[in-house]
């Protein structure tokens, strides 16, 4: 794979995954679809385990990011321990590593993983979304804007360590 094509399926995972999250919301699945598209994927069924993932686990705020936790996933799905390693204990270990490399980074950026403290350091406060009151100011502050870059920034990372790692690359063709 040249690099042009690396390039292009690293920011491809960023329009396509920025792009899930402003039309569909839900940033766990967002970034999953995202990554999926961009490596020319299907999954239905990692797609549909991301879903309640959003907003810190079921819209709670209180836990980690949908989009750290769905590329996470997606990077479990390229480099993640098979069913028959199940009681090899070292088998996940460059799943392990790789996520921790990816949460380290999303760390550094937005200063922690918890979805409530990302909201307050980006859009001046937290909201709970299952809140109609809240839900309301979060869209009329524009939200999604804030979301939607995360969410691609974040899927720009985890595919471009899923680049760096593979060996020769594996692309699918949808």
């Amino acid at each position: 794979m040249t690099d042009q094509q690396k390039n292009e399926i690293i920011e491809n995972a960023f329009r396509f995954a920025r792009a899930h999250e402003k039309n569909c919301t839900g940033c766990a699945q967002s970034a999953v679809a995202g990554l999926l598209d961009a490596f020319g994927m299907k999954n239905e069924d990692v797609f549909k385990a991301a879903s309640g993932l959003a907003d810190g686990i079921g819209l709670s705020g209180d836990g980690s990011c949908g989009a750290l936790t769905g590329c996470a996933m997606v990077l479990g799905l390229f480099f993640g321990r098979d069913r028959k390693n199940h009681k090899d204990m070292m088998a996940p270990m460059k799943s392990y590593l790789l996520c921790r490399e990816l949460c380290d980074y999303f760390t550094s950026r937005y200063g922690s993983i918890r979805c409530y403290d990302i909201q307050t350091k980006t859009m001046g406060r937290s909201f709970n979304l299952l809140s109609p009151f809240d839900l309301k100011k979060a869209w009329k502050i524009k939200m999604i804007d804030y979301c939607s870059d995360l969410v691609g920034q974040t899927a720009r990372k985890t595919a471009q360590i899923i680049l760096r790692e593979q060996d020769p690359p594996k692309t699918v063709k949808p």
